[in-house]
């Protein structure tokens, strides 16, 4: 692609995020929602392959209609009230119709199809930022509005999404695949603690696009789309593949790795609002994607690739690992201890 496109449609992720963040009036928000899909679109079907440009395809219908659905929640919003004002969204039709799109726009079950779809189609790249930067604009709507949403409906999308999430992943032989449920058992954890603690939904969302873009970046490096490929790549770049191991158990949520910080945090505070059953059910979830992790762990880092008469050998390369990989990758290990500042700081 050509470098100042790319920097065109970089900036305008940028600056779409920044103004639905910034923002306090529903068509401002709207307004980022809006450059932030378009500026995404090229970045999806720049490989011109005919499942990049599906993927593309089924990315803009899926948001074009979440961003109606937006519209149509703050415009009833207004008649019904007057304001226009993000914070005050007060009609309870209004409240419904908004988490419907913010959840088709995250991928939250229900509305998870297109994101396995659309990640699978896309390059690693893009991938990274459709899992963590294109969901921030979403969260952050839902941060600003969390007082007036309703925490039943939340929290059954918030389990379902655990239990698909989880569930859906365990077959799966494609990494972006097993990385889009992956983003949808997460994107249940942060939604089921949304209208208790705001703030913890913040901080899960932080540490987890940290742990994944150290993922996305080292299967980026090893070019490993697939879980074959993944097999050969103990030879290529060992010392790599030995941190991909820990990255992956810290997005699994083990101790004492930095995952496991969101959903301890998460689990204490369902506790404290008398939702140990809730607490109970989504710990053992997370053992579904707990097992997919392991098998992707495994996969890299301990079997021999069988039959290897078959696999091409990969040259070992002495070429140094990229300074923000190596940065990213030790940080989504060790945050674990600095735990308290982090929660203080949040």
């Amino acid at each position: 692609m050509n470098p100042q496109a790319k920097l065109i449609f970089t900036s305008s992720l940028l600056l779409g995020t920044t103004i639905t963040i910034s923002s306090n009036h529903w068509v401002m928000a709207w307004t980022g929602l809006e450059i932030n899909t378009l500026a995404i679109l090229p970045l999806i079907s720049k490989s011109h392959h005919p499942r990049a440009i599906e993927a593309a395809t089924k990315y803009f219908l899926v948001q074009a209609t979440a961003s109606t659905l937006v519209l149509f929640a703050s415009m009833t919003n207004a008649w019904a009230t007057g304001q226009w004002d993000i914070t005050q969204l007060t009609h309870p039709v209004s409240c419904t119709i908004l988490t419907s799109a913010l959840a088709m726009k995250l991928g939250l079950v229900p509305f998870h199809f297109w994101f396995p779809e659309v990640l699978q189609g896309s390059p690693l790249t893009t991938g990274l930022l459709l899992s963590t930067a294109m969901k921030l604009p979403p969260i952050a709507l839902l941060f600003m509005t969390s007082p007036s949403l309703n925490p039943t409906l939340l929290t059954t999308m918030a389990i379902l999404s655990a239990a698909l999430g989880g569930w859906m992943g365990l077959n799966q032989t494609q990494t972006r695949k097993i990385l889009a449920f992956s983003s949808i058992s997460h994107l249940g954890w942060m939604t089921i603690i949304l209208t208790y603690n705001p703030k913890l939904t913040l901080l899960n969302f932080y540490l987890y696009a940290l742990i994944t873009a150290a993922v996305f970046l080292t299967l980026n490096i090893i070019k490993a789309m697939n879980l074959p490929a993944l097999m050969t790549m103990w030879s290529k770049t060992p010392s790599l593949n030995a941190m991909l191991l820990l990255t992956l158990l810290s997005l699994a949520g083990l101790p004492p790795l930095t995952g496991f910080l969101p959903k301890w945090l998460i689990l204490q505070e369902l506790t404290k609002q008398d939702m140990a059953p809730t607490a109970t059910i989504m710990a053992l979830l997370s053992l579904l994607s707990l097992f997919f992790y392991l098998r992707l762990a495994y996969c890299a880092t301990i079997t021999l690739p069988p039959h290897t008469t078959n696999h091409m050998k990969l040259w070992h390369t002495n070429k140094p690992v990229n300074t923000s990989v190596a940065i990213l990758v030790t940080t989504s290990a060790m945050l674990l201890p600095i735990s308290p500042m982090i929660h203080t700081i949040v």
